[in-house]
């Protein structure tokens, strides 16, 4: 677990830093990359250990017998979220992007309006409108420098047209780690407007000291309309199995959600089962308890630093290691901003408006790195951004 080891990704087809150049002009060579989510960190050794198992055997036939793969999920819930679920609730899709996108088949129509908490994770919208539905964005009210649900406004909204909401928890990109009345007021909501609700908890288990998450599925009153989503790829650091898990424990909506599985013939490769199955372990908890507080080390460094720019604000992180930043308070233009970021820093980091209405003045740093990188970030950011001291 040393997670200071700086491991060059460069030439690794790494989405991360060999798509750094093209999209944000930011060189690989003397960039930092700081956007897409995935860690510069290796995951848990047991993990490895398995896929070489995998390469030892060398036969990669078809996966069959899935039942200690849904026993490690199953241990997973109960022992880090205090959830029990039921094996036969559990679908495996290509990751939470292709479980999200599974939900919107299954469960609206074409024309029909998904609901989002704006500004969120870019690619639920980019899902919900390639599906021929209507994104639905319902701003998130930014509060003493942080996002607050504002049900009295959204209420408002609502025209009958909507038939899913999906929830981002913990939040991607504020960080937040919504609050028990909160999520009350979640649920109390997606039933007063007859809403499927889809909670995409994939950063659970990225929770800083002294915050708690709580599942969706804790809350009464939605259990005919809930579905969990959650992964073992943002916590271990293996977005490339492409794995993810829709959990359902609704007969109904559970039965919609497998016709639409059978009729597109999807199931997993087994490559990230056995990744999944390996990392819900004892050895995985423990690698994810010294993560978080590695995570922690760097979310100080980079908020006192950045806060120390005139202008720029780094919205508390609760959970993920996604740093939110404000640079409002500047007065600079938005392409001012990024000139100054990408070309004078040279980081690339994520473009706020991507995540809807309400960050279009604002960036996603991505801090899981090592952290003499994310110094050196710091350092960049405020040679960059000199001429406000």
């Amino acid at each position: 677990m040393n997670f200071d080891e700086i491991i060059d990704r460069v030439g690794t087809h790494s989405s991360k830093w060999d798509m750094m150049e093209p999209l944000y002009g930011v060189s690989p060579e003397d960039g930092i990359a700081m956007w897409v989510a995935d860690m510069d960190f290796r995951p848990p050794q047991r993990v490895s250990d398995a896929v070489k198992a995998m390469h030892d055997h060398g036969i990669y036939g078809y996966y069959g017998d899935e039942r200690s793969y849904r026993a490690a999920i199953q241990w997973w819930m109960q022992e880090r979220h205090g959830w029990r679920i039921e094996p036969e609730w559990i679908f495996t899709t290509h990751g939470l992007v292709n479980g999200t996108a599974m939900c919107v088949d299954a469960y609206t129509a074409p024309g029909d309006g998904v609901v989002l908490m704006t500004p969120v994770y870019h690619a639920f919208a980019r899902v919900i409108r390639a599906a021929g539905r209507e994104v639905v964005e319902c701003p998130l009210a930014l509060r003493d420098g942080r996002y607050e649900m504002d049900f009295d406004a959204w209420d408002a909204q609502m025209k009958g047209g909507e038939r899913m909401l999906i929830l981002c928890s913990p939040h991607n990109p504020g960080g937040r780690v919504w609050s028990r009345a909160e999520l009350q007021g979640v649920a109390d909501f997606a039933r007063r407007h007859d809403l499927v609700l889809v909670s995409d908890e994939i950063h659970h288990d990225l929770v800083m000291p002294g915050h708690q998450h709580i599942p969706m599925a804790h809350f009464g009153g939605v259990e005919d309309r809930l579905v969990m989503m959650s992964a073992t790829t943002k916590t271990f650091n293996m977005a490339g199995s492409h794995v993810g898990n829709v959990i359902v424990a609704d007969p109904e909506l559970r039965a919609r959600f497998a016709t639409r599985m059978a009729a597109l013939g999807l199931s997993p490769n087994s490559f990230g089962i056995v990744m999944a199955e390996a990392a819900y372990s004892p050895e995985g908890a423990e690698w994810v308890d010294a993560l978080v507080g590695y995570l922690d080390g760097n979310r100080r460094l980079f908020d006192e630093g950045v806060n120390a720019i005139p202008g720029v604000a780094s919205m508390p992180l609760e959970a993920t290691y996604l740093a939110w930043v404000d640079f409002a308070g500047t007065g600079m233009e938005r392409d001012e901003v990024l000139r100054r970021v990408q070309e004078d820093a040279r980081i690339a980091a994520n473009h706020g408006p991507t995540f809807g209405k309400g960050g279009e003045s604002w960036l996603r740093f991505n801090l899981a790195t090592p952290r003499a990188r994310v110094a050196e970030a710091v350092e960049r950011l405020q040679a960059a951004f000199s001429d406000l001291q």
